[in-house]
C-alpha cells in the first residue's frame, strides 16, 4: 500500500470521528436534557437521528439507499436486527427506522470518548460474562417496549473476523423477542464493510444499501422455539450477503 493511500484512509478516519463528535458538542444541551427523563426519549432519539446519523452518513460520503420488503408500522415495537461489521451500522440502523428504539450493546462501547457519555444513559447495556446482567436486560427491555419503543440488537454479539461473511447468532435477542411478543426485523447492511471496516487502512465513499426483510412473528412461539427462530432470520441475512459475495 502506498504512502498516498494510506494518507487518505487516516484523513477517512479522522474526519469520522469529527463527524460523530462535532454535532455532539454542538447539541450537547439538548442531548443533555432530553436524557433526564425515559419520557423524554423519543426527542433523544429523533436528535440522534436527524442531527447525528444522517449528517454523518452523508457527511462520509455514504448515501444511504433503503430497500423495504415489510414497512414497520408507527407505534407499534418491534425486535430489530442486522449483521454487524462496521461503526457505520449504528448511523444506518437510526437512519432506516423512524420508530424510536433502545439499542441494547455491549457495555465495552461506554469507554468510546463522547460517545460513551450518552450510550449509557439511553441504552441498555449488558455484561456478557456476567449472568446478572444478562438477566436485567429483560426487565429493562420490558420497561422500554412498555413506553411504546423498540429494541435493537446486533446478533453476532461482538464484531466477526471480516474474513467471515455472518457470524453466528446469540440467542438473546428472539428470546426476547418471543417474551415480549413483538416481531423480529431482520435487515441486511451490504456495504458498510466495504465504507468504513474496523481494518484502520480501509474504507471510502458510496452508498450503502440496507434491505428491510419480512417480519418473523414471534407472538406464537414459545421459548424452545427459540433456536429456529433464530436459525430462520440469520438464513435470510445471510442468503442476501452471498448473492452479494458473487
Amino acid at each position: 500500500m502506498n504512502l498516498l493511500k494510506k494518507i487518505g484512509f487516516i484523513l477517512y478516519r479522522i474526519w469520522f470521528y469529527i463527524l460523530v463528535a462535532l454535532p455532539i458538542f454542538v447539541f450537547f444541551p439538548f442531548l443533555l436534557i432530553t436524557t433526564l427523563s425515559e419520557k423524554w426519549y423519543p426527542q433523544f432519539f429523533w436528535l440522534a437521528r436527524d442531527l447525528w446519523a444522517t449528517p454523518i452518513l452523508y457527511g462520509m460520503g455514504c448515501p444511504p439507499k433503503i430497500l423495504w420488503e415489510q414497512k414497520l408500522v408507527r407505534g407499534k415495537s418491534y425486535m430489530l436486527i442486522a449483521n454487524h461489521t462496521s461503526m457505520l451500522d449504528i448511523m444506518l440502523m437510526l437512519y432506516v427506522s423512524k420508530n424510536p428504539f433502545v439499542f441494547v450493546g455491549k457495555k465495552e462501547l461506554v469507554k468510546i470518548p463522547v460517545f460513551g457519555f450518552f450510550y449509557k444513559r439511553v441504552c441498555i447495556m449488558v455484561d456478557r460474562e456476567d449472568t446478572r446482567s444478562r438477566t436485567g436486560v429483560y426487565r429493562r427491555a420490558q420497561r422500554r417496549l412498555n413506553q411504546g419503543l423498540s429494541i435493537c440488537i446486533f446478533p453476532e454479539g461482538g464484531v466477526p473476523d471480516e474474513d467471515i461473511i455472518l457470524d453466528d447468532f446469540k440467542d438473546g435477542a428472539f428470546k426476547m423477542a418471543i417474551a415480549h411478543n413483538i416481531p423480529v426485523v431482520p435487515m441486511t447492511f451490504y456495504d458498510n464493510k466495504k465504507r468504513f471496516s474496523f481494518s484502520f487502512f480501509s474504507g471510502g465513499p458510496g452508498i450503502v444499501r440496507a434491505k428491510v426483510h419480512e417480519f418473523f412473528e414471534a407472538g406464537l412461539l414459545a421459548e424452545e422455539d427459540k433456536s429456529t427462530l433464530r436459525e430462520e432470520v440469520r438464513a435470510v441475512i445471510l442468503k442476501e450477503l452471498n448473492a452479494e459475495a458473487f
